[in-house]
């Protein structure tokens, strides 16, 4: 059953159970918000997706406030304007003002939010935390003075990866997420997916790998696919100089969304080893040689003529792996069955 309602003087058409937050994205209408991510549940913490609905005393967050018929919603007006900036001013009144040497300059939610607002450091005066940076783990950075407390990392981490690392510790001014008792991350009590990294909105966890390597606007980024198992998931490459220094997550991937693992984020130092290769190897006089791939690949095209005449086409087979891609794996099979004209195809995936 279909609901109207309008926005900002539009009518809408709703199907199904959809939030006033999830309405405007689809209908491509801007609405402000910094603890919300779409892998999450809606969790109206940062209180900036306030909008006005008529009839009611007061803004609600869009972002978990269901969308009922006939509702008449405002997202942009003087006093939604003037509460945004009141929730940004008091988020920077604690936050450290290095937007010159933050890693996050230039993919900085909270950073965009306050210039959009024209909101300025400092306009509220109060205690600061001045703590230590955290780098006990080879991964990831931890900030605490650029934590907003959002939850978003805390929320990813229990709901989605279910690691049940990080949560909120303290309370009020002392409140920050952190492991249990404050203990350095490891291998024992952390997966190292970098799940809170990609989540968080501001320069308070980010990847200690790529630190200091380059900002967002020194990069090329270069959308690709993890090529360490058979799942499929894209990712981002962040390339500089030809050289990658990081991987992002890529939020609209079909397989994983922009959720990945220790391997697909991390592990992208194979790529510039002087070990890797790179054209292929033929072994001549006891030695492996250089050579072409019009050389490689017809040099294995003769090897496999001659075992077929030798042997028949029952004694070849393929083996793939699932660590490439459904339609590499699908032209190996073909070319098996009717090239060789084998049935003996079989996948690493099997056992």
């Amino acid at each position: 059953m279909s609901k109207e309602i309008v926005i900002n003087g539009t009518e809408i058409q709703v199907y199904g159970e959809k939030t006033i937050l999830d309405v405007c994205r689809q209908a491509g209408i801007y609405v402000p918000t910094i603890c919300h991510d779409e892998r999450l549940e809606p969790y109206g913490g940062c209180r900036l997706c306030m909008v006005e609905i008529q009839g009611m005393a007061k803004p609600l967050a869009a972002c978990t406030t269901p969308v009922q018929d006939g509702m008449k919603i405002t997202t942009e007006s003087h006093n939604l304007s003037r509460l945004r900036r009141t929730m940004l001013s008091l988020l920077l009144s604690n936050h450290p003002n290095d937007c010159l040497c933050c890693e996050k300059a230039g993919d900085c939610a909270l950073q965009e939010l306050a210039y959009a607002y024209g909101v300025k450091h400092g306009e509220y005066e109060g205690e600061r935390s001045n703590q230590a940076v955290r780098e006990d783990n080879p991964f990831i950075t931890f900030e605490p003075d650029k934590c907003i407390v959002c939850s978003r990392c805390t929320r990813i981490c229990n709901d989605v990866v279910m690691a049940g690392t990080i949560n909120l510790t303290g309370r009020g001014f002392r409140a920050m997420p952190d492991t249990a008792f404050g203990r350095p991350r490891s291998l024992e009590n952390c997966e190292f997916c970098g799940q809170c990294v990609s989540t968080c909105p501001t320069g308070a966890l980010t990847d200690r790998k790529g630190r200091g390597k380059g900002r967002s606007s020194d990069v090329r980024k270069v959308k690709t696919t993890c090529s360490y198992c058979g799942t499929g998931c894209n990712f981002y490459l962040h390339v500089k100089d030809n050289r990658v220094i990081r991987v992002s997550s890529d939020y609209e991937a079909p397989v994983n969304r922009g959720n990945l693992c220790i391997k697909g984020r991390y592990g992208y130092d194979f790529i510039h080893s002087t070990d890797r290769l790179t054209t292929p190897l033929i072994r001549k006089g006891g030695t492996f040689e250089k050579v072409s791939w019009d050389e490689a690949l017809n040099l294995v095209a003769s090897k496999f003529k001659e075992l077929i005449e030798k042997y028949g086409p029952e004694q070849v087979g393929g083996f793939s792996s699932s660590r490439c891609t459904n339609e590499e794996n699908y032209l190996l099979s073909k070319w098996v069955r009717c090239a060789i004209g084998s049935n003996n195809v079989d996948n690493c995936a099997r056992v």
